[in-house]
């Protein structure tokens, strides 16, 4: 198979992966709506935790592979902030809707581009500045401080983006040294530990009928990753990425739909100008890559 069709195949991954994880978004704003945050993201990570530790067992090497880290506290630390970073992002989904949620959490890639020297050593250059400068711009005509009573449950979409920022530039530390099967196994296994401990205490009894929710919202989860891993094996991260940005379209359109949200104005010309300076930065670091 080409390289072009390999990268066909990897944008048409990375677009059902944006469809998957919208709609699991919108799955855990219905759950999170009725009943404890902690609890519905605790039943989500048991699931992903049976399937990583599937996969892992049926790839070569098995269990014993899989656990074998150079970086185990950097890998712990990633794994734990990723499952917050769920909580707190699913929490913004109940206090703000999907279509705000997402309009400020589409600041995240900016965000891994201005922490990118200090985690990572990277050098950020005036340009990228520049772009990250103009998103954050987005932002406030997102927000619109000054006009009227500012949400602070717009807090929460920005304080999961943050999360999200520093859990990719770890994720991309520890690629350094440990094989993705990896960072997937500790990613669903530390996750789940960790939502078990805290969410087994917020339980509460589910109606029969939302079972069935969950048990959607578990089959997205797994599938969304599955999709991932597959579309970043059969292409560049740097070509398909862009794409992603699709999941705020796709969420936007479902919080519109399903839970009757307002499309404001100065959402959209936010989150458009929010998207530019993201896509921009992108091509930048890819430019420098190939550089």
């Amino acid at each position: 198979m080409s390289i072009e069709q390999n990268t066909r195949l990897g944008i048409g991954l990375m677009i059902a992966v944006t469809v998957v994880f919208a709609t699991q978004d919108a799955l855990s704003r219905h759950l999170a709506s009725s009943y404890n945050v902690w609890m519905v993201v605790m039943i989500r990570y048991w699931f992903f935790a049976a399937f990583v530790i599937a996969l892992a067992a049926r790839s070569k090497g098995g269990l014993r592979a899989a656990t074998r880290s150079a970086r185990p506290k950097v890998q712990i630390f990633r794994s734990l902030l990723l499952a917050m970073e769920i909580c707190v992002m699913v929490t913004g989904f109940v206090y703000i809707g999907l279509v705000e949620s997402h309009a400020v959490f589409a600041t995240y890639p900016l965000l891994i581009a201005a922490l990118s020297g200090p985690v990572l050593g990277e050098k950020v250059g005036w340009r990228r500045w520049a772009a990250i400068g103009i998103g954050f711009v987005g932002v406030l005509i997102i927000l619109q401080p000054g006009v009227g009573v500012f949400d602070p449950g717009a807090l929460f979409p920005l304080a999961a983006a943050t999360m999200f920022a520093l859990y990719g530039l770890l994720t991309r530390y520890v690629g350094r040294y440990d094989t993705a099967s990896v960072s997937f196994f500790y990613t669903g296994t530390i996750g789940a530990v960790l939502m078990t401990l805290v969410g087994i205490w917020h339980w509460q009894p589910m109606l029969p009928a939302d079972w069935g929710w969950m048990l959607a919202l578990c089959c997205c989860a797994a599938l969304s990753h599955w999709l991932l891993i597959r579309a970043y094996e059969v292409a560049e991260a740097s070509a398909i990425q862009p794409f992603a940005y699709l999941q705020l379209v796709f969420a936007s359109a479902l919080g519109v739909l399903i839970f009757a949200e307002a499309l404001r104005i100065n959402v959209v010309i936010g989150a458009a100008i929010v998207v530019a300076a993201g896509l921009f930065t992108l091509w930048r670091q890819r430019i420098r890559e190939q550089g």
